[in-house]
């Protein structure tokens, strides 16, 4: 079952008398339950796909239908409740706020979702739990490493039961070993039925997904299932790209 839908899905920046063109004529489905990767140089259009597909950044043109929603058709409002109950995010420098605790930063989305203080607590526990921070939910950002801070940021992406998990270059912070841990948390939450998509320059990390879409100029080049990128010619990272 098709879970986000994009056609002919175009982002323009004006820019005096020269527009710059992101992306250009994107149409893609991404099903329930996906692990996808999207891979490509700076300046591929994969952030702006990325801002688009988590409903952050309005597309110049085309549709984008996520969970059987028009999302171009709804209001500022009604984008912000849905993004919060649909979408979790994990960036690469973590974004938690530095003075709460873990368990604090994973409740802040049920607060916007307005749930009860009591629930909050006890469904941010477990989703803690859950990515092995038990003994951690009192601690604050600077009292944790990398790849605690990265399983914070997770828990607080999963803690709203998404429907999709977008995540921004999610081991671009942490060393190997970490980053296969980060890893192996979001191939577990993909292997729970949510949709995970990952933005890499790492073909090692796109090659951990089952489906791998690789943007050049604003376009999709290629778009390839079951380990495409672990048999593609280009180099093991995209660093010589950038």
């Amino acid at each position: 079952m098709s879970l986000a839908t994009l056609r002919g899905i175009g982002k323009q920046y004006d820019m005096g008398e020269n527009p710059v063109h992101a992306i250009r004529e994107i149409s893609m489905n991404i099903d329930a339950g996906e692990a996808v990767a999207i891979v490509g140089p700076s300046g591929s259009g994969k952030s702006t796909l990325l801002g688009i597909l988590g409903c952050l950044d309005p597309a110049t043109r085309g549709t984008y239908r996520l969970a059987d929603q028009d999302v171009g058709a709804m209001s500022r409002a009604e984008l912000a409740e849905f993004r919060c109950r649909r979408i979790g995010f994990v960036f690469q420098n973590f974004n938690l706020l530095p003075k709460l605790t873990a368990l604090e930063n994973v409740e802040l989305p049920l607060a916007y979702a307005g749930l009860k203080s009591s629930l909050r607590g006890q469904r941010a526990r477990a989703i803690l739990d859950r990515v092995g921070l038990s003994d951690r939910r009192s601690h604050f950002p600077n009292q944790l490493s990398g790849g605690q801070q990265q399983r914070v940021a997770i828990a607080r992406a999963l803690v709203n039961e998404p429907d999709l998990v977008l995540a921004d270059e999610p081991t671009g912070a942490l060393d190997t070993a970490t980053g296969r841990e980060i890893l192996s948390i979001l191939q577990d939450v993909n292997a729970d039925g949510t949709t995970v998509m990952i933005v890499t320059h790492d073909l090692n990390v796109a090659a951990t997904m089952r489906r791998t879409i690789a943007l050049a100029d604003g376009r999709i080049s290629s778009d390839g299932r079951s380990g495409a990128a672990a048999r593609s010619p280009w180099p093991q990272t995209l660093a010589s790209w950038l």
